[in-house]
Parts: C-alpha cells; sequence; structure tokens
C-alpha cells in the first residue's frame, strides 16, 4: 500500500480536502485504485452532533457514518463509497484506546499518548485503508490522507507524530507529503509573500514531516523567482512545487495538478512511475470546460435557515450543479434565509422580507433542504405553499418534505394545527411524529441513517420515471421524524400521492402531488450520491422542469433519459459538448452564481 498525506498551513479553509480529491482523481486517471481517509483533530466521536455553522454539512455514508464534508468531496472526485471508519476523529482514537485499556489489553502499563495513541492511529489507518472502496475486491493501490487543521494546533499533535512514525514503518518509496500552504499577495507592494509557508514548513519539519510536494494556494500562478526562494528555503525541489490558483470552478483543480506534472512527482515519491500511465482526463477536461461556457441561466431559490454558510449545504449545492450541467445550464443560486419569509419579519425587518420574496417568486424553481429545529419553518411552510399554489418547480429533501407535507394539511385538508411533534409536541393534528426507535435522550449515531431501500408503489409517476422506472431505489437518510402513516389515507384522499415507501408500506419516502408539474418531497437525501458525472436523478428533474424541459426528460424513461442512462439512480452523463456556443461565465463562484451569499463556497 502506497500513502499520499496532504496537510496544511498557515490558515485553514485553504482547500486541502479539494486538494486531496484532486490528488486522488489524477492518480485515478494514471490507472491506479484510490481511497481516501479523513483525520479531523477534534473529540467528538463523529460530526453528527456538530452545528452547520460550526463545521459545515453533516455528510452521510451508506453505513450510516456522520462524518465531515470532506469526505463527501472524496466520494464525488472518485466516484467511491467510503465507510465511517475512513472519518478518523480524536475521539474515535481515544475512545478505541480508553476500551482497551477497561479491557486490561495493555497488561497493567501505563496508557500513553506515545506509543498507545499514536499505534491506535497507525494500526486505524493500515487496517481503513486495505477496505476496498471502488466496488472491486482486492485493497486499493493508494490510499490519500487529508490530516484536518492547521500545523501547529495543539489538536493535531497526536496525530503528527503517529504520521511521522508513520512515514518510517512504510518505509521510502511508500509515503509521499503533499503539503497545502498560502502565499499571500499583500495590495501595498502587489508581491507574492513566501515568509508564511517558510515558517509553515519549518513547524512541519520540526514535528518529524518533511513535504514532498509544496501546493501552494495564491490568486495566480507562482512566479519563477518565488518558486525558486522557497525551493531554497523549504527545501522541495522546484519541479515539486505546484501553484493552486484561483479558477473558476474546482473541476480545474485536478487539471493543474497534471498540467504542473504533479502526478509525475508523486508517482516518482512512490516508486510508481513504472506502473503508471500518463493521466486520461478527457471527460473532466470536457466538463470543467462546459460548465465555464454555460450561458442559458436557471435560477433556484435555496430556502434553509443557514443561508449564512453555504457549506451547510454543500452537497445539495454539488448535486444542483452536477444537473445543471448536464442539462446544460448555467446555476444561479438564490439563497433565501426561511425566517425572513415569515410574517413577523415584515414587521421587524421589512427591507428582509421583501427581499426574501423577491427572491422566491423570481426563482426558477425552489428547494427546501433538510434541517432540524422549529426556526424558520413557518418561512419553510410558506415557500412550499407558493410553490404548490403557482405551478412552481418544488423539491423538498428531508425536513423540505415533512413541511410540504404539513402545508398540505394545514392549506388542502383546513387543518391549521396540523404540525410535526418536533415543532409542537402537544399538536392534535400530528402529520410527522417521531420514529418509534428513535432516541430521546441520545443525539450521536441515534436517528435513522445510511442506505436504505425505498419502493415504488406508484410506477406511473414523475419519481419513478426518473429513476429509470425502477422498482426501487437506495438512497441515504438521516432523520428522526417521519410522515403519520395515520393520516396517509386523509392526506392522498385529498390529492397528495405517497409514491415511494420503505419495505414495510408504513413509511413514506416519496411525496407527489400529481397536479402539479413538478412537486417532489423526498425523506432521504439524494444529494449525498450525486456524482459529477452522474447527476442526481430527482435534482436533475428539478432542474428540467424549472427550464421547462420535464417532458424531454420524462420521454426517454426504462433507463434512458435524455441521451443519458441511469444507474443506481444517477444519470450518467457519457459525452459532453465541446464548449462550442457556450459564452464565458466569468464571474460565477466556483461555477455557481447567487446573490451575494456565497462566501467561503466551494461548489
Amino acid at each position: 500500500m502506497k500513502y499520499v498525506l496532504v496537510t496544511g498551513g498557515v490558515v485553514s479553509g485553504l482547500g486541502k480536502g479539494v486538494t486531496a480529491s484532486s490528488i486522488g482523481v489524477v492518480l485515478k486517471a494514471c490507472g491506479l485504485r484510490v481511497t481516501s481517509i479523513k483525520i479531523d483533530p477534534y473529540l467528538n466521536t463523529d460530526a453528527g452532533t456538530m452545528s452547520p455553522f460550526e463545521h459545515g454539512e453533516v455528510f452521510v455514508l451508506d453505513d450510516g457514518g456522520e462524518v465531515d464534508l470532506d469526505l463527501g468531496n472524496y466520494e464525488r472526485f472518485l466516484d467511491i463509497k467510503l465507510t465511517r471508519d475512513n472519518n478518523i476523529t480524536t475521539g474515535k482514537i481515544y475512545q478505541s484506546v480508553i476500551d482497551k485499556e477497561r479491557k486490561g489489553d495493555y497488561l497493567g502499563k501505563t496508557v500513553q499518548v506515545v506509543p498507545h495513541i499514536t499505534d491506535a492511529i497507525q494500526e486505524w489507518i493500515e487496517r481503513v485503508a486495505q477496505i476496498p472502496v471502488d466496488g472491486k475486491e482486492d485493497p486499493a493501490d493508494v490510499c490519500v490522507i487529508e490530516l484536518g487543521g492547521t500545523i501547529g494546533d495543539i489538536e493535531s499533535m497526536p496525530f503528527i507524530e503517529a504520521l511521522g512514525q508513520f512515514s518510517y514503518r512504510v518505509g521510502p518509496g511508500n509515503f509521499c507529503l503533499v503539503h497545502v500552504s498560502l502565499v499571500p499577495v499583500l495590495n501595498v507592494v502587489g508581491e507574492q509573500k513566501t515568509k508564511p509557508t517558510q515558517h509553515s514548513v519549518r513547524g512541519l519539519r520540526g514535528l518529524g514531516l518533511t513535504p514532498n510536494i509544496l501546493a501552494c494556494r495564491s490568486t495566480k500562478a507562482l512566479d519563477d523567482n518565488v518558486k525558486l526562494k522557497l525551493s531554497q528555503f523549504c527545501h522541495v525541489p522546484v519541479e515539486n512545487i505546484v501553484t493552486l490558483y484561483d479558477v473558476p470552478n474546482i473541476w480545474h483543480l485536478p487539471l493543474l495538478l497534471r498540467d504542473q506534472k504533479a502526478h509525475e512527482a508523486i508517482l516518482k515519491g512512490l516508486s510508481l512511475l513504472d506502473v503508471a500511465r500518463e493521466p486520461d482526463l478527457e471527460e473532466w477536461t470536457d466538463r470543467a470546460r462546459v460548465c465555464d461556457m454555460l450561458q442559458e441561466p436557471v435560477r433556484i431559490a435555496m430556502v434553509g435557515k443557514y443561508t449564512g454558510l453555504s457549506d451547510s449545504y454543500l452537497s445539495v449545492l454539488k448535486a444542483l450543479l452536477h444537473a445543471s450541467v448536464a442539462w446544460h445550464r448555467k446555476l444561479i443560486v438564490d439563497w433565501v434565509p426561511s425566517g425572513d419569509l415569515e410574517d413577523a419579519t415584515a414587521k421587524e425587518a421589512p427591507h428582509d422580507y421583501k427581499a426574501a420574496w423577491d427572491l422566491l417568486m423570481g426563482a426558477d424553481g425552489i428547494l427546501v433542504p433538510g434541517g432540524f429545529g422549529d426556526r424558520g419553518v413557518q418561512g419553510k411552510i410558506l415557500a412550499a405553499k407558493y410553490a404548490r399554489e403557482n405551478g412552481v418547480p418544488f423539491l423538498g429533501i428531508c425536513l423540505g418534505m415533512q413541511i410540504a407535507v404539513i402545508e398540505f394539511a394545514r392549506s388542502v385538508l383546513g387543518l391549521e394545527n396540523a404540525n410535526s411533534t418536533e415543532f409542537d409536541p402537544e399538536t392534535k393534528n400530528a402529520c410527522v411524529i417521531f420514529m418509534p426507535e428513535g432516541s430521546k435522550t441520545h443525539m450521536g449515531g441515534t436517528m435513522r441513517l445510511g442506505s436504505r431501500r425505498t419502493y415504488f408503489k406508484v410506477s406511473n409517476c414523475i419519481s419513478a420515471k426518473l429513476y429509470g422506472n425502477a422498482s426501487f431505489v437506495d438512497e441515504r437518510h438521516r432523520h428522526r421524524y417521519e410522515v403519520n402513516p395515520e393520516m396517509v389515507s386523509q392526506l392522498e384522499s385529498a390529492g397528495l400521492s405517497f409514491v415511494g415507501r420503505d419495505e414495510t408500506g408504513s413509511r413514506m419516502e416519496i411525496v407527489e402531488l400529481p397536479s402539479h408539474p413538478y412537486f417532489v418531497g423526498v425523506q432521504f437525501h439524494p444529494e449525498f450520491k450525486s456524482r459529477p458525472g452522474k447527476p442526481s436523478a430527482l435534482f436533475l428533474g428539478l432542474i428540467a422542469a424549472a427550464s421547462g424541459g420535464l417532458e424531454m426528460a420524462l420521454k426517454k424513461y426504462g433507463g434512458v433519459s435524455n441521451g443519458m442512462p441511469i444507474i443506481n439512480g444517477n444519470w450518467v452523463v457519457k459525452s459532453l459538448q465541446n464548449g462550442n456556443g457556450y459564452k464565458s461565465s466569468n464571474g460565477a463562484l466556483h461555477g455557481v452564481y447567487c446573490n451575494g451569499n456565497g462566501n467561503g463556497m466551494h461548489v
């Protein structure tokens, strides 16, 4: 097994996750099989109990693991299926060591950070690296490891020590360290400054790790003299210094690495030059170029309560982008804070109220993503009502589906106090209830999590057609509440159709409004399985409907729609146009236009 370690210095948020993913893409394009591990130094056992404002979205894996959002990047870029153990946290490591100590596995020894914690880290890496993640039986050729945080963080110290030992443990030719650092440009002098990277590398070397490659983040390509200076002070060959400068969308990053021969440096460090081929990134190149050249817009209103941090909805944004590029539309995301749609805001902040409603009413489609808590719920309900009454394409995910059911019960059935027991435990018309198997005392890992099967009970529905006329589909879940099965018949008699259910038939998974052009709610999270070349069927349906092309999308079902085969619920884009006829979308943030709340967006 060969290992590539990606570390970060100077500041957080440089894009280590995207860099690690891009390295994996290039190595995979060289004919190698790749797996990934993310190390998060925080004490939480997993990301499940963390606020989206704190750490971005919680990404859910097939096995139900609630993990860091960077594992979503790995899965999307490499088209693999990771496990919960591919995300290592300080909490997991310490818990495993303490469990061993309680069982007496250390035979009376004093349990210490070195060697017990550091050994546990190394053993975890070696064990997980052997797990196949690409559907094949044998282990991968290369494991890309990302160390979260920044060099010098006190939380990272045990991992730095363990990885230093690990580099000697696996031996020369089996370990390559890529250090991602910042080369800022000061406006006063307009010069690329190398000192932050110098200090970062000095700190890294002082901790026992020597970088083989420097990946420098900057607004533009590094000058030759800057590379030479970094080489001299950081003891890294000039040819092993690459620039990750700003690009229109992140699909260009693997191309940047390839064009600067980063793969050759990595392959040389791993003694793989003789077995790897030149990277084949033709399809990736076409997709990146098409994304840059799209001109015809499609506006999607994202109605949620975490709109101040776009990473809170990272996978949803990715899924929208995958679908819009496949449908050859330039995605424009209008962030609509759900609380701003409510009557209280009309009194307290009328300007915000008007701005929110203007965005909602100007959108081609409306998406209400998942969430927890009652803040902003009434605004989401109003958004669903507007979409239902005005024929605007609508997709509700998890909570978004539940609020659509609540809105229908209130407006159509006349049950004004219809609600979820999550928001009103005493409601007399509980449309949404707590699941019987859930826990009300423990939060971590107690939801209905991971891949579950949904069976289509109505074959002639939009969702089934979008999934290629499948009889069932496997999608990932993360929820504690469900539609009350005792109200289903009443809701269906009024016009709602619960077209998808679980294996028991009593848990509602997909709801549609047949009288509406495109009104779909799903209890699962289809965004987690969307891929750049395999957009999620339901997201592509939303984009197609918002672009006026849903009939075209549904015309060829039975596994093929608009020339794109459907595999496991995703539309596979076999080939893309070469960009002719598309004007450049300069100014987009990573390929996605937004209404000003895109700070920190990585789409």
